[in-house]
């Protein structure tokens, strides 16, 4: 049987499943689990994936990550090949340890993420017995759960090298030093009053969660894909967008900081001028991180790329920056039409 299609372009959320073949499980002991974990970060690093959560359950596992490089297929092929080596040498086994090939659906921005989190992290408290329990016991059996990213949201554990927070946190409506604690409600909340519409839209479709209009446009490059195979393996596709150039993109994040053109390819330390314009180059111009790095005298695509994480961290932390960033977002959407 062919291998199913990937749809892939940079800067694409995925709600990834590994599942253990036949329901068994992929986990034995901790030591397979912090195992799992030592290879998830060598990923996320090797591949420049953005991580923004995970959960670990005894035969099946959930991700949610960004890829900037368009690179899930190869992401996903490291790690998972990597754990089964380990995983069937230290065991003594043999055969497939995963169910398949691992699941992957496309996740809109905004609602639906913050939703699917919720969905994600409450994974511990809604199998086996633990959905019997009554409801204080399930909340402190989650605020223990060592095996998900959820402890180190709020506050309870230390946080994590290879997870990015600052996405997800910036979605509440606080302070910064509040959003811990303001995740921690919206999550918890959740346990008594379940999301039925957000388990209706995973039911719906395998290939995206979000409005219909999303699912929608997610079927058809899917179906392009599959009309154009001539062989199986994945066949990556990008977002295709209206584009502006380069330089139109430069002008309207320059009028916005109130400075010239020069301005971008000069150091300033503390600003996040070359980071927004460096953002919106590869958005909207169709640049390259090295394309960018050369306009923006910004020596190699390396240094764009841990410029564009300073900026996510410096945007959850600013309201003054977030506004800005809708600002230009929104004057360029009107030059594009």
């Amino acid at each position: 049987m062919a291998r199913p299609l990937r749809v892939e372009y940079e800067g694409a959320i995925y709600h990834v499943t590994v599942r253990g073949n036949a329901r068994r499980a992929i986990f034995l002991d901790n030591r397979d689990r912090q195992r799992f974990l030592a290879r998830l970060a060598d990923g996320v690093e090797a591949h420049g994936v953005r991580l923004y959560l995970f959960c670990l359950m005894t035969n099946h596992v959930h991700l949610m990550l960004e890829t900037p490089g368009a690179n899930l297929s190869r992401f996903m092929h490291r790690l998972q090949t990597a754990y089964a080596v380990y995983f069937n040498r230290r065991h003594r086994r043999a055969g497939h340890l995963t169910q398949g090939r691992y699941g992957a659906r496309l996740v809109d921005r905004d609602a639906y993420l913050l939703r699917l989190s919720r969905y994600i992290h409450l994974n511990p408290v809604f199998v086996g017995q633990a959905k019997t329990l009554p409801l204080r016991e399930r909340i402190a059996l989650l605020r223990k759960y060592p095996w998900s990213s959820y402890r180190s949201y709020v506050g309870r554990a230390a946080a994590l090298d290879f997870d990015d927070y600052a996405p997800m946190l910036a979605m509440m409506d606080a302070r910064k030093a509040q959003r811990p604690r303001e995740y921690r409600k919206f999550v918890e909340a959740g346990i008594a009053d379940t999301d039925q519409e957000l388990r209706r839209i995973l039911s719906a479709s395998p290939l995206a969660v979000g409005p219909e209009a999303f699912v929608q446009w997610v079927r058809r490059l899917h179906d392009g894909l599959s009309r154009k195979r001539h062989r199986p393996e994945d066949i990556a596709m990008r977002r295709q967008a209206r584009r502006l150039p380069a330089e139109r993109v430069l002008a309207i994040v320059c009028r916005q900081f109130g400075v010239d053109r020069r301005a971008v390819r000069r150091r300033q330390r503390g600003s996040p001028l070359r980071p927004v314009a460096a953002t919106m180059l590869c958005h909207h111009a169709g640049l390259t991180q090295r394309q960018a790095a050369e306009l923006l005298n910004l020596g190699t695509g390396a240094a764009v790329s841990l410029q564009l994480k300073k900026l996510a961290q410096a945007t959850a932390a600013s309201r003054k920056l977030r506004t800005q960033l809708a600002a230009i977002e929104e004057a360029i959407d009107k030059e594009i039409g």
